[in-house]
């Protein structure tokens, strides 16, 4: 399991508040990864992702659960999202059931799945 947070031992003023991890190409995870900050996949997860915002490149691929106040999706996208914001770009190519506070989809976009708005 992956976990990034803000150090705790640091003073608040001096925690990230706004952090960002990226996931090269060429990097492939199975297993949970979790972030307090941003996370931006070109790679590949297989697992479940959690953090305040995911952005998937055309080039990433995710297969699990996604839970993110922002998910922005340009490659491919596999399982569950729990997102505020949920934007699918036109290179976009999901299957997945998402819940969602606001949604953005692209003209060319690729959608599977269930579609719920929060309530």
């Amino acid at each position: 399991m992956f976990n990034k947070t803000a150090d705790q031992t640091a003073a608040p003023s001096a925690r990230p508040s706004n952090t960002k991890s990226v996931f090269a190409a060429d990097l492939k995870i199975t297993g949970e990864v979790s972030s307090a900050g941003d996370i931006e996949m070109a790679g590949e997860v297989d697992g479940n992702i959690s953090a305040r915002s995911l952005a998937i490149s055309a080039d990433g691929r995710m297969k699990g659960l996604v839970r993110a106040e922002t998910v922005d999706v340009k490659g491919k996208l596999d399982g569950q999202v729990d997102a505020g914001a949920f934007t699918l770009r036109a290179t976009a190519q999901v299957a997945a059931d998402v819940t969602y506070a606001t949604l953005v989809i692209e003209s060319g976009a690729q959608i599977e799945g269930r579609f719920a708005k929060r309530k």
